[in-house]
């Protein structure tokens, strides 16, 4: 059975390129609507009720979070289209979100919608999209802030503002913007489970790095990590494979 599907989009020219990039996919999908403003979209959503949605983020009035908010009950996939930088990016795939990124290439458009078919009895984890925008949107505003137990009681530490969190036996010293450290009463392994939906990955046994300050990689066995800091941090053989799917 065809996919419904419904594209979502304020750029007539960006529908059209779609429109036409879909038609190698006729026997997979069949496209019931395309909506040039958000509001068309929540009305379609609910009238044809798709199996799979291609969503502009950016749009005025209403943006494609907000849009998935409004509709409420989702019971269809998602393909985010978006032009956002390389930060957000990296978010999406963090949070194991498709998404296409302007212009489109037909690969990663192959790739997207073999994704969906894939998963077709899955629903996007609302969670997920939650923490993304909040990803998303770390560039406009500072990301909340999380109390890390100390060895004095409790400190509030910005998200936004640790580089990298480094294992010390049973504790756990995060390292922060401006080389100020602080040793936390919570093992690595810990501090991972508070931090999972941000931009973190577990490069190796003892270190965990926020992947916005990640300058370059180095190959190696594992490689290494080059912050914008300066500071090189190992990245395990274990690792290697998770972390480079990342970029």
């Amino acid at each position: 059975m065809k996919l419904k599907t419904i594209i979502i989009d304020d750029e007539k020219a960006s529908i059209e390129s779609l429109v036409w990039e879909l038609e190698d996919y006729q026997e997979q999908l069949e496209i019931v609507k395309t909506c040039s403003s958000p509001e068309q979209g929540v009305a379609a959503i609910r009238a044809y009720r798709p199996d799979l949605v291609f969503l502009d983020i950016e749009m005025p009035s209403m943006n494609g979070f907000q849009l998935l908010e409004k509709v409420g009950q989702m019971d269809f996939e998602v393909i985010f289209i978006t032009a956002y930088d390389e930060f957000a990016v990296r978010a999406f795939k963090v949070n194991a979100i498709d998404y296409l990124l302007k212009p489109i290439v037909q690969a990663e458009l192959k790739r997207a919608i073999s994704k969906v078919s894939a998963k077709r009895e899955s629903s996007l984890n609302r969670q997920n999209l939650t923490s993304l925008l909040e990803m998303v949107n770390a560039g406009k505003k500072t990301l909340p802030s999380i109390a890390f137990p100390t060895l004095e009681g409790l400190e509030f530490i910005e998200v936004a503002h640790i580089t990298y969190c480094q294992s010390d036996s049973n504790y756990t010293r995060l390292h922060l913007v401006g080389g100020e450290s602080v040793l936390v009463s919570k093992t690595l392994k810990e501090v991972a489970a508070l931090l999972e939906a941000y931009p973190f990955c577990r490069v190796h046994h003892s270190f965990l790095v926020h992947l916005i300050f990640i300058k370059k990689y180095l190959r190696g066995k594992g490689g290494h990590l080059v912050l914008k800091n300066g500071i090189t941090i190992p990245v395990a053989r274990s690792r290697k494979e998770e972390l480079l799917q990342l970029f």
